[in-house]
């Protein structure tokens, strides 16, 4: 009924959704607001500096 080159197809296609979802999650859990927080910091230092000057 099923060849063993279907199932393997299938597990990939599994494997590769998973790696998907969860570099998803990570990017939206760690990298996105890292990147934020940092040039939110970055711009608030800048407004400070030119603020002294």
């Amino acid at each position: 009924m099923f060849s063993f080159d279907q199932y393997l197809g299938f597990l990939l296609f599994l494997t590769i959704l998973t790696i998907g979802f969860w570099l998803m999650i990570f990017l939206i859990g760690f990298v996105i607001p890292y990147w934020l927080g940092g040039s939110l910091l970055e711009w608030l230092k800048e407004k400070k500096e030119n603020k002294k000057e």
